[in-house]
């Protein structure tokens, strides 16, 4: 019984491991929700250059969960571990980096390379913090249960997290004055003389409020990231110089792109994350300017993450009760009445309250359930391939890779389309064409895409009872290993791979 206590996690652990996931989501939620608007209306990037940026950025950062996951795997162990130095390390640099973007050059004629240099570099950077958070999971202890409750705490805090960018980013800013040109025809004369009229001061304003948000988040970031290097102590697998060398990088890759479920749920979640994105990302612009709440969008936006943070544990007791398909379909879909009444009302302040605070329900589901059906498909994979271990962070770096990609797709299919559709930087307001675009890329095109996911959901075969069969084939599996006289180590090492 004594190793098993070695491996049990203190309430306090737990926290400190818990709190390393709030970086991650406080800048993703501040980029995700602020960046467009920022570049068209504050640093003034013309709608093209807007959407190059966005796109380039997210399908960057896509392809370096992979590269990043893999360099990882090849890291030598140290006396801080293996995971943690990249953790450590990439932090300083990643704030430096975070803060730039929110930064407006005196060049203007440089300022698009300048976003698109230091929005590749920060993702980069925070991915090399967040991948090894991500396996520290497998690292903090070897007791699948403490690890359950680990991840439960992480993934409260990671919600909290996103409350926390909402609020801090949307108040700080909504607080400033961003100045508008009454005109939209005589846009270009006007902006090409904004610094030398009375907008100067106010815009100014805005582009400090910017940078004072960013600094507060920066500030989060490091607090944050000393938490969980003081709190956390990154534990070695005993069996590790034992055991057999794990599969190549290529063939383990081929092997789990070829797993059915995983496949399946990929699929089905690059659909309706995309639709989620497509509003997370133009909600700014269409409160701004479709429904005409210049000054009250921080708050809608905070309506919907304080709904999502308060139904994750309904979800989670939703799923355990009914089922994570069941769940995924209710879920995800109660989205659609709520896009429909959107798409189809006047602009009223009260009812979009309302709308904001449902929306939250569905945000909630769409936040919770990815994470918490990936281990099942994973239970599936090991027990059809039982030889194949070492392949856990192939399954996570291309789950969180498809997703960002398709964050970097609906960001520059979005902000081209507004290009298109005649989108007027710093307008008081925009023309119909521009409204109608913001209408279709928040609410129809969104249903759309939410309907194409549950219906490749349908194909998803891991249901309740499958899940069942799966638990008890690698309980069997555990008590023959234990029967037939493994030692701990080997015990130890069937726990880390399961």
């Amino acid at each position: 019984k004594e190793p098993k206590k070695k491996q049990q996690l203190s309430i306090c652990n737990k926290l400190c491991y818990a709190v390393g996931g709030a970086p991650y989501q406080v800048t993703g939620c501040a980029l995700g929700f602020f960046l467009q608007i920022y570049l068209l209306d504050v640093a003034q990037v013309d709608p093209f250059s807007a959407s190059i940026i966005l796109f380039v950025g997210r399908a960057w950062d896509a392809f370096t969960d992979p590269l990043v996951g893999f360099c990882i795997s090849k890291s030598s162990w140290t006396r801080l571990g293996r995971l943690m130095p990249w953790i450590i390390f990439s932090t300083p640099l990643a704030i430096i980096a975070y803060f730039l973007i929110w930064f407006v050059p005196d060049f203007p004629q440089g300022q698009a390379l300048w976003y698109l240099l230091f929005y590749c570099l920060f993702e980069t950077l925070v991915t090399c913090f967040h991948v090894p958070y991500s396996a520290l999971t497998m690292f903090i202890s070897t007791e699948q249960s403490e690890r359950d409750s680990a991840t439960a705490y992480r993934m409260t805090v990671e919600v909290l997290g996103t409350v926390l960018g909402t609020a801090i980013q949307g108040q700080i800013v909504g607080q400033a004055d961003t100045p508008c040109l009454q005109d939209p025809a005589d846009s270009a004369l006007a902006t090409e003389g904004a610094n030398r009229t009375q907008s100067t001061t106010s815009l100014r304003e805005t582009q400090n409020a910017y940078l004072l948000a960013a600094g507060v988040i920066a500030s989060i970031y490091v607090i944050c990231a000393v938490i969980l290097t003081l709190g956390v102590r990154e534990q070695r697998e005993p069996y590790e110089t034992q055991q057999a060398e794990p599969i190549s990088f290529f063939r383990g890759l081929r092997l789990v792109m070829s797993h059915g479920p995983y496949v399946k749920l990929i699929a089905g979640f690059l659909f309706t994350s995309l639709a989620f994105m497509l509003v997370e990302g133009n909600f700014a612009l269409f409160c701004t300017y479709t429904l005409g709440f210049r000054n009250e969008f921080q708050n809608l936006l905070l309506a919907i993450m304080l709904s999502a943070t308060f139904t994750i544990p309904i979800w989670q007791w939703f799923l355990t009760r009914f089922g994570k398909k069941t769940a995924v379909n209710i879920g995800i879909s109660s989205a659609v009445p709520f896009l429909i009444l959107v798409a189809f009302m006047e602009s009223n302040l009260i009812v979009t309250y309302v709308v904001a605070v449902a929306a939250g329900i569905s945000v909630a589901a769409a936040f919770l359930l990815p994470w918490s059906m990936l281990p099942d498909v994973i239970d599936d994979f090991h027990l059809k391939q039982p030889q194949s271990h070492g392949t856990e962070p192939i399954f996570f770096s291309f789950y969180v890779f498809f997703t960002k990609f398709a964050s970097g797709v609906s960001l520059g299919i979005s902000t081209l389309s507004l290009d298109f559709a005649g989108y007027q930087t710093r307008g008081c307001s925009q023309p119909a064409r521009v409204k109608f675009t913001l209408k279709m890329l928040v609410t129809i095109a969104p249903i759309v895409l939410i309907l194409l996911g549950l219906l490749l959901f349908k194909l998803y075969p891991i249901d309740e009872e499958k899940r069942r069969q799966n638990k008890k084939a690698l309980q069997a599996l555990r008590e023959e290993a234990s029967s037939s006289g493994c030692s701990d180590t080997d015990s130890t090492e069937l726990a880390s791979i399961l």
